[in-house]
């Protein structure tokens, strides 16, 4: 992995190619104005200090125009280098000036094969909170926060009439509820992987299966688990950033947050559970392939010992020579055969 901390060069560290595009929106209670750009010059003239100015940054592989955005809001160099950082954990951090949450968004993977099982992909979303601003810089273009666009187009959550940190707090609704969203869905995959174990179908297939809910539980536990300590201690922090206005909605996102943070430990019981009942069931299918090879073996130990005595060439073994003899030998075997046989099922043995 590239290391900014190695050089006072900027080095994205994603894998998107997606070209930087820049959009800035700039309110206030009577009026919005937006524009777009692909560099930090053409959109700059727009901002206003008397306003709310929001800029989404898509894509991050034009370092200079991230550069000259985190110069301009008086940035430090180092959080530039975590928002270049593809793979940083997730943290919230409190400055003089601003908050700087790093955060994950995940979606479903998208399938080469329709056979393929799925898979979680999860990009980086770094959100600056200041005091007349909100940055929010994304690894690629998407439509995530859309919705809280076209919210501040028509005013609908009166985002227009509050501060920057009622937006952050907006935007932070859209992030937890892409978390619900995709550990709603694991939770519903590990019921059916449940049921389906308790019908005992493939063991294999299942096998997989639950790697695979297990590769994506652990993947959203470790972006998600982090924010359980450190939005508390936003909320219980004195910036002067929060306004105490606003502190309703960062609480409702809380709640939101435990309930996230709650299903994840059931899914952590549920997928433990699946585990054992996948080692259940096989141990189970085992036993089932040991006791038919067992019955198989037992039906077979008297013909064994009879074609035995017959096979020991003495001279003085009168059935041998007699008419009858071979016949005799096959329904003898094949009464034994079918007495065992019977008393296996009378005794429910099988």
């Amino acid at each position: 992995m590239k290391n900014n901390l190695l050089s006072e060069k900027l080095i994205y560290t994603g894998e998107s190619q997606t070209p930087t595009h820049l959009h800035l929106c700039t309110y206030n209670l009577n009026e919005m104005q937006e524009s777009s750009g692909t560099n930090f010059h053409e959109v700059s003239n727009s901002l206003n200090n008397e306003r709310i100015n929001w800029l989404q940054v898509h894509g991050l592989k034009d370092t200079e125009t991230i550069r000259e955005i985190c110069e301009h809001f008086e940035i430090d160099f180092l959080v530039l280098q975590d928002i270049l950082n593809a793979d940083h954990p997730t943290k919230i951090e409190e400055h003089d000036k601003y908050i700087v949450l790093i955060l994950k968004l995940f979606h479903p993977a998208k399938k080469e094969n329709e056979n393929d099982l799925d898979e979680l992909e999860q990009q980086q979303v770094c959100i600056i909170l200041g005091a007349n601003y909100v940055l929010t810089f994304l690894e690629k273009e998407t439509n995530f926060f859309d919705d809280v666009s076209i919210a501040l187009r028509n005013d609908v959550l009166k985002i227009r009439s509050r501060q920057s940190d009622y937006l952050l707090s907006v935007l932070l609704n859209s992030v937890i509820g892409n978390y619900t969203s995709m550990v709603s869905d694991i939770d519903d995959a590990l019921e059916d992987l449940e049921e389906e174990l308790l019908r005992i179908s493939d063991g294999d297939d299942i096998g997989i299966q639950i790697q695979s809910l297990r590769r994506q539980y652990m993947l959203m536990k470790k972006s998600i688990f982090p924010l359980k300590e450190q939005y508390i201690r936003l909320l219980r922090g004195d910036s002067t950033l929060m306004h105490k206005a606003n502190r309703a909605f960062f609480n409702d996102v809380n709640d939101h947050l435990q309930f996230v943070l709650q299903t994840i430990e059931i899914c952590r019981e549920t997928l433990s559970s699946l585990v054992d009942l996948y080692i259940s069931n096989n141990d189970l299918r085992m036993n089932d392939i040991m006791k038919r090879l067992t019955i198989v073996s037992t039906i077979f130990i008297p013909l064994t010992f009879l074609v035995g005595v017959w096979g020991m060439n003495f001279k003085m073994m009168p059935e041998l020579d007699w008419r009858y003899g071979y016949c005799f030998a096959w329904a003898l075997m094949i009464i034994i055969g079918i007495m065992v046989y019977a008393f296996f099922r009378k005794k429910k043995w099988y």
